[in-house]
């Protein structure tokens, strides 16, 4: 967990008692919420909405309520912890992934009522620990499987969609592997003037390092990382770039003159879904600018984290890295 005290913090248990105190907003009729709590593992928010078609089909319907640590770099007007609304849409920390789950998925029972629309029997299960690895769900899903039972479908509030006007299905999914890669050459910092031309950067040392594995002019992995992509993958990318157009690059606040590491929209589609990249989302054992002197730093720490294809063998990946 990104917040190793969170139990004494209690801000999940908040979190999860906000979500089922909403539950009763949309008056669905036969609704049933409830926070399910296994001993050392984040709460889990179970919810059972009961059948209005003649079937005995289930839907489960998934999504995760924790988020990702606060970082910095918000647009300005913009922060983690203030809600905006601007030009009728909301903005704030973790809206999109993947607090509007709970809040999209009843409002679309709800919605289905409204119209006298019949549906099958609906469980949530919205869980907290999705941006960790999810590694407590599992002992959720043996906890509840009885409750459960067997879905006919599996819908995952937890993917991006292209645009607003239409509706999105996503197809394949990238793995992710994270790691915390450490270049050391000192057990302490010593003055640049004394130690430079003598003992190397640590994070010359930890370029040439991600060198290996990623290249520097091009942003390509090495081949290791990559596998077969299929016609039919192809002809789905082409699609996206041709439904998206230039929406596949304006979509991003781009900086001054940047720009996208390739001009063909299906070739950033790709990218973007089924070729590995690797992006570094934070560093250690390097002080701010404004407190910088000149002490060659004894290491220097990164966290990597690796979008691998999703067909390629995880293990393998990890071993091979």
């Amino acid at each position: 967990m990104f917040d190793s005290n969170w139990q004494t913090n209690g801000h999940m248990q908040r979190a999860a008692e906000l979500l089922e105190a909403w539950c009763e907003v949309p008056a669905i009729a036969g609704l049933t919420a409830e926070i399910v709590t296994l001993p050392g593992r984040t709460p889990l928010l179970w919810i059972e909405v009961p059948s209005t078609a003649a079937t005995n089909e289930t839907v489960l319907l998934y999504g995760h309520y924790d988020k990702q640590p606060e970082f910095t770099g918000w647009e300005e007007g913009l922060d983690p912890w203030t809600p905006v609304i601007r030009n009728g849409r909301l903005y704030g920390r973790g809206g999109a992934d993947d607090g509007y789950a709970m809040f999209g998925s009843l409002s679309a029972i709800a919605a289905l009522r409204a119209e006298s629309i019949p549906h099958a029997r609906c469980v949530l299960m919205i869980e907290g620990c999705e941006e960790s690895g999810s590694y407590d769900l599992p002992f959720y899903m043996d906890h509840l499987q009885d409750r459960i039972g067997t879905p006919d479908l599996v819908i995952c509030l937890d993917a991006e969609c292209g645009s607003y006007d239409r509706l999105w299905l996503t197809t394949s999914l990238r793995g992710m592997l994270l790691g915390t890669l450490q270049a050391q050459v000192l057990t302490e910092g010593v003055h640049s003037g004394a130690a430079s031309g003598i003992v190397p950067s640590s994070f010359r040392v930890l370029r040439a390092l991600l060198e290996r594995v990623e290249d520097t002019v091009t942003g390509s992995l090495a081949e290791p990382l990559h596998v077969a992509i299929a016609a039919d993958v192809e002809m789905q990318a082409r699609d996206v770039a041709e439904t998206l157009g230039a929406g596949v690059i304006e979509r991003f606040p781009w900086a001054g003159q940047t720009g996208p590491v390739a001009e063909d929209p299906v070739e950033l589609v790709l990218n973007n879904t089924w070729r590995p990249t690797l992006s570094i989302t934070g560093i250690d054992d390097i002080p701010s600018v404004g407190n910088a002197g000149n002490t060659l730093r004894p290491r220097t720490s990164v966290k990597l984290s690796f979008r691998l294809p999703p067909t390629l063998d995880a293990q393998g990946a990890d071993a091979w890295l």
